[in-house]
């Protein structure tokens, strides 16, 4: 899902961190590339919100999407270095 306004990431943070239906584990994705878990987001909201507001694609926290995490297990949050759970490699780890 894309977020181009305010709206849409709030909208995205109240629906949670896993999709539906589903239930796979979602993650935000910053416009140069960067992983940020929900908890992240919550903690930094106001930069990202900030980033939204103005538009600001080079101060690392202008969230512009977010995403499933299909198959990485090694994905960690680029805030709090907690790794953000997948969708089908945490059966392959066991």
């Amino acid at each position: 899902m894309k977020i181009k306004t305010i709206a849409d990431f709030r909208a995205a943070v109240r629906n949670g961190p896993f999709a539906w239906p589903g239930g796979y584990p979602l993650f935000f994705v910053t416009a140069d590339g960067a992983a940020i878990s929900f908890k992240g987001a919550k903690q930094d909201r106001r930069n990202i919100l900030e980033a939204i507001r103005d538009n600001d694609a080079r101060s690392g926290w202008r969230v512009c999407a977010v995403d499933v995490n299909w198959e990485d297990a090694d994905l960690r949050c680029d805030v709090t270095g907690e790794r953000i759970e997948s969708a089908y490699a945490e059966d392959s780890q066991s």
